[in-house]
């Protein structure tokens, strides 16, 4: 650990073997690796080469995005722009500007910004920021110049290039989560905050393995030579380095790139100030965690007041605009998807009918908005008479909190299991959605006896109508704990927003086709 000024290496207190055992008594050896090892502090090296490999792709496509363009709208024949100020001009020199400017633009908007390289939604936005700016400009220019430029011409390399940039940078975010799997491409980071901000914020980075935020040490304000020597962390030995004021010495010792501060009490403006210029010179970036739990996106707002920079958090919306967009989203999602599912409900339903007793349907009461109950529709998974068999069932309840679930078991038939494991039992939860008593995503539609348990908290999760998916089935579904499935669905009331439910979608048709994490 960290003595005074004095730092040490975190080697001195990860051992081989299985001479430190689980804190908790058990046997289980924890799994230690040696954080201080060089390729902990490699993050530069692997971000440079994916910067790089970025620029060539991103070259590459609009380069043939532009010329594809060209070709299939003039041929291989140089055309001219003729107008009445400007004698005229090839459409060659117009595609190599076109494609220099569109390059510039994502340059100009950071595209390629450490910041936002492999986040997703983010680095996504900048793409279609950037080059609708660009296409905008390119109109405007036409039209106050009277530059008569094919419309064709860029009807095909608008499409083109966004499509392709942004398909480039999907394969270049699978690559790189493929390799934080394997234990490549980490961004090594030194926690500092109490001891239980530290085991909060361990855990997220551990469940979000495609962030690639990987903690390799931590700093514990008021840490003393008699206190624990590592937090264990999913059976991950977590050496402490220290307290808020040997940051420097950590950093040193456990070799991090990455300095996430909890302890913002603690350090005070003061503290913070002074970690920022003792950082500086070391290249290493500081991340302060606000201690908002659970909100974020648009309601974070940074407004400098009376010269300190003050986060001012506002209230969530959940009418106007905002619901009736998520509405219309709804209603169309809904017929889409039932128009298109329709023959895979026609065989689950047959499926049903013909291998048990019982009808096809199954009418389950949940509570919606605002705590109105409605009969949520599902095929039927189970014996005809389910109901009546819990209270036999209760004493082998493996759920959580108010949550009632066993893996295995005896009431679900056969058919019903499959339909589980993959979600199609809940395929006709899309009329729901249509009867606007469900949305498309949403928290998880509780059971009356379920809030009738809830507490004021957890009553926040009334707000808005329940969902057919939702952050907890694409977190885990029925793996996920009863505080963390709360969790989840509080954060979506919180922050819900359009492209949060695009993204959701998207992630729920690669859960369900996994098939994990359903029974």
């Amino acid at each position: 650990m960290v003595d005074g000024g004095e730092g040490v290496t975190a080697s001195r207190y990860l051992e081989t073997g299985t001479g430190l055992e689980a804190g908790d008594g058990s046997s289980s050896p924890l799994r230690l690796v040696d954080e201080s090892s060089p390729q902990h502090n490699s993050r530069s090296k692997w971000e440079h080469c994916y910067v790089s490999r970025l620029r060539i792709i991103d070259a590459v496509i609009v380069a043939g995005a532009v010329a594809a363009a060209q070709v299939v709208r003039f041929g291989t024949e140089a055309q001219s722009v003729a107008t009445n100020t400007i004698s005229g001009f090839s459409y060659t020199m117009m595609s190599v500007a076109l494609a220099v400017l569109w390059i510039a633009m994502l340059v100009i908007h950071r595209t390629r910004s450490t910041r936002v390289i492999g986040a997703g939604a983010e680095e996504y936005r900048r793409i279609g920021v950037a080059t609708f700016q660009l296409f905008g400009l390119i109109g405007m220019i036409s039209l106050l110049f009277r530059i008569d430029i094919a419309r064709g011409y860029l009807a095909i390399a608008f499409p083109a290039g966004l499509a392709g940039l942004m398909l480039g940078r999907w394969v270049m975010r699978k690559v790189v989560t493929h390799k934080r799997r394997q234990g490549d491409c980490h961004t090594s980071v030194l926690v500092v905050g109490n001891r239980e901000s530290v085991l909060t914020m361990t855990r997220n980075f551990e469940r979000d393995s495609a962030s690639g935020y990987r903690v390799v040490g931590v700093c514990v304000p008021g840490y003393g030579h008699r206190d624990e020597e590592h937090v264990v962390v999913d059976g991950r030995a977590i050496p402490v380095l220290g307290d808020e004021y040997t940051v420097v010495n950590a950093l040193q010792a456990c070799g991090a790139d990455t300095v996430v501060v909890t302890a913002t009490e603690q350090l005070g403006h003061d503290g913070i100030r002074g970690l920022v210029w003792d950082l500086e010179p070391l290249n290493i970036d500081l991340v302060v965690a606000p201690g908002v739990v659970d909100v974020a996106g648009p309601r974070l707002v940074m407004r400098p007041v009376a010269g300190f920079p003050l986060i001012h958090v506002e209230k969530p919306r959940y009418h106007g605009a905002k619901r009736f967009g998520k509405t219309a989203f709804d209603m169309c999602f809904s017929l889409a998807a039932l128009v298109a599912l329709s023959p895979v409900m026609l065989i689950a339903a047959i499926s049903v009918k013909t291998t048990s007793r019982g009808p096809v349907l199954y009418k389950s009461e949940r509570m919606g908005i605002n705590g109105k109950p409605f009969p949520m529709l599902k095929f039927r998974t189970m014996v005809d008479g389910a109901d009546k068999q819990v209270a036999a069932l209760l004493g082998q309840n493996e759920g959580a909190g108010v949550l009632f679930k066993m893996k295995d078991d005896p009431r679900i038939t056969p058919v019903g299991k499959f339909l589980r494991k993959y979600s199609l039992d809940e395929l006709p939860q899309f009329v729901n959605v249509l009867r606007r008593e469900m949305s498309v995503v949403g928290p998880r539609p509780p059971l009356r006896r379920e809030v009738e348990a809830y507490d004021g908290t957890v009553r926040r999760r009334m707000l808005v109508k329940p969902g057919l998916t939702g952050l907890w089935q694409v977190s885990g579904r029925s793996d996920l704990s009863w505080d963390e499935t709360v969790r989840l669905d509080l954060s979506y009331v919180e922050n819900w927003s359009m492209m949060q439910d695009v993204l959701i979608v998207g992630k729920t048709v690669r859960a369900v086709t996994a098939g994990s994490g359903a029974y």
